[in-house]
């Protein structure tokens, strides 16, 4: 098999993952501010919202405005989370939760790097690939990628919020391979999303691979 130019790689599920799960994470701020919830049942409220909002994408609007969009995108997913647990009207102050919430999953502390992942790395280095990450994330990416110290190895990070598409469209594909410059079939893209990375991928003319991890991403 021929050497790719580039390997782009998805960031949640792919590199790294949440500690126990988003409704634990939930779970324990909201326990913060006095409100006690079920951690599963965050877990289930949470996947039915995020699977049932719209792509995290924002086209037309300008790049300084994007924080602000990424931010409501949020706020409205953890507010329905919190309804269907039955729990949001617990909250004297939602706002104050919410901006701790969001400010803490920019760091570290709730992600993890799977195992698998610095190895490779490593390896596709020091072959002299070009690694690039394309995800449907916001832009709390470059501060979780600093604090997991995985920037070093990323020479383009591309995202939906700030291409204006997600994928599986196959504008921040293309986007993703024009800062390489690189034809689509001198790229492979690898993620944990048969839809999204590797049909998306595929569609979009690069080579995909899906990477199935044994736990879904909640």
């Amino acid at each position: 098999m021929q050497q790719p130019k580039v390997i782009f790689l998805d960031a949640v599920g792919t590199l790294f993952g949440v500690r126990g799960s988003v409704g634990e994470v939930y779970s324990e701020i909201a326990l913060r501010f006095g409100i006690e919830v079920s951690a599963k049942a965050l877990d289930r409220a949470f996947y039915n919202s995020f699977k049932s909002s719209s792509r995290m994408a924002f086209p037309g609007v300008e790049r300084q405005e994007i924080p602000n969009k990424e931010f409501e995108w949020w706020n409205a997913i953890a507010i329905q989370t919190f309804q269907s647990a039955g729990a949001f009207h617990q909250f004297a102050d939602f706002s104050s939760f919410f901006a701790e919430l969001y400010a803490y999953f920019a760091k570290a502390n709730p992600w993890f790097i799977y195992p698998d992942v610095l190895p490779a790395l490593e390896y596709w280095r020091k072959q002299g690939i070009e690694l690039g990450i394309v995800s449907n994330f916001d832009s709390r990416i470059y501060s979780v990628l600093s604090d997991l110290h995985l920037a070093k190895f990323f020479t383009s990070i591309t995202i939906s919020t700030e291409v204006g598409a997600a994928k599986p469209e196959p504008e921040i594909f293309v986007k993703g391979l024009h800062k390489h410059d690189c034809p689509s079939e001198a790229a492979w893209h690898i993620g944990d999303s048969f839809k999204e990375d590797y049909q998306g991928a595929k569609a979009a003319g690069l080579r995909a691979i899906w990477l199935k991890r044994s736990e879904p991403f909640l």
